[in-house]
């Protein structure tokens, strides 16, 4: 089926089946290098951005750094940058497609966002003198809020012009919110569904 799409001078098909950059598999630090070197590729050429994204998401500081790359294609070149999130989009996954302008980003029809808060495993053991366990623990405590912080940055990034609140959406996260493609679409979260 073919469809023209707004801002992309082409169709559907050409949207879905010929992106310029990758992003398939967990979201990882050793996704960084390989990700940089498509981008450069992409900000060597004329083209616009077209991401394919399909992750079962992974490294949220990573997803974090892929996210800066694509705002500041957006920012620098002129160019406009696109994602197609195909099947699944999972946690940081979801923090990438929201580095796209809304209207920018398309899911296919079979896809599922999944939309939770940062996870943490991690053990708190204190030993020594009271001050420098209270030294440790505000360490802890600091870099927990600054997660907080960050995981609702990209949240009020993510709902920006869309029928949900940051808020609203951080209440959805708590309990590992899976949405399809039709209901980011009709909240207003994704620019088009393609079939």
């Amino acid at each position: 089926m073919e469809e023209t799409i707004s801002g992309w001078n082409g169709d559907a098909d050409r949207f879905l089946f010929e992106p310029n950059v990758f992003l398939n598999g967990p979201i990882e630090e050793q996704t960084i290098p390989k990700f940089l070197d498509q981008m450069a590729a992409v900000r060597a050429g004329t083209q616009d951005l077209v991401l394919e994204l399909n992750t079962i998401g992974g490294d949220a500081d990573a997803a974090r750094r892929l996210a800066l790359e694509i705002r500041l294609f957006t920012a620098r070149s002129g160019r406009s940058a696109y994602c197609v999130g195909k099947t699944y989009v999972y946690s940081a996954g979801v923090t990438i497609l929201a580095a796209f302008k809304t209207q920018n980003r398309y899911l296919t029809s079979d896809a599922v966002l999944l939309i939770h808060e940062r996870r943490l495993q991690q053990s708190l053991e204190l030993t020594g003198p009271i001050a420098a366990c209270i030294q440790i623990v505000r360490e802890k405590l600091s870099m927990l809020e600054t997660g907080r912080r960050l995981e609702m940055e990209s949240f009020a990034e993510f709902v920006e012009g869309s029928k949900l609140s940051a808020s609203e959406l951080l209440r959805r996260a708590e309990s590992n919110c899976y949405m399809t493609a039709g209901e980011a679409l009709e909240h207003g979260l994704v620019g088009r569904v393609l079939s």
